[in-house]
């Protein structure tokens, strides 16, 4: 038998399954410095590492993921995308720490000549200074496979944090 155009699978696709849509995780990393900051380093370094162990699960579940990174440099920005503490790991927008805790960061003080206090992350009852892998692991697959809404924190209205205000004053003053 000869070709038939007419066939499920030609230009007429009305009678084939439809494709399913591609899934998507988008990872936002926001933070203030990684030429010094030892949290942003370890934290990105930490990520990266997360990423690499569950991307290649992720995407044969029919996954996409996008990893943008964001140098938070002013006022500015850090009210656009909200920004509470550096670093910051948010997966589909939900931050992956529902408390934001800081300690004083001399990195960024130094930076920007002032005391200021950057995030600190806890996981399993221990205080670090950078985000776990494990910990970012779990965010991702509780992202994907968990109930996230459970966890949202209803959000108020921004306002800059007063260490980045400072910050951001530090730098401006230099």
């Amino acid at each position: 038998m000869g070709s038939d155009s007419s066939s499920c699978c030609s230009s007429n696709n009305s009678c084939c399954s439809p494709r399913a849509e591609k899934k998507i995780i988008t990872i936002d990393f926001l933070y203030l410095d990684l030429s010094v900051c030892e949290r942003c380093q370890g934290a990105e370094n930490n990520l990266d590492k997360a990423i690499d162990e569950v991307s290649g699960v992720l995407k044969a579940a029919g996954f996409e993921i996008i990893v943008n990174k964001i140098n938070v440099i002013s006022k500015e920005l850090a009210i656009k995308y909200e920004f509470l503490s550096s670093p910051t790991i948010r997966i589909n927008g939900n931050d992956i720490e529902l408390e934001v805790k800081e300690s004083s960061c001399k990195e960024c003080g130094d930076l920007c000549g002032d005391d200021v206090d950057c995030r600190i992350w806890m996981h399993e009852g221990v205080e670090y200074n950078e985000p776990p892998k494990e910990m970012i692991i779990n965010a991702i697959l509780k992202e994907v496979y968990g109930d996230r809404k459970a966890d949202t924190v209803k959000k108020g209205e921004y306002v800059l944090p007063y260490d980045l205000q400072v910050f951001f004053d530090g730098l401006n003053n230099k």
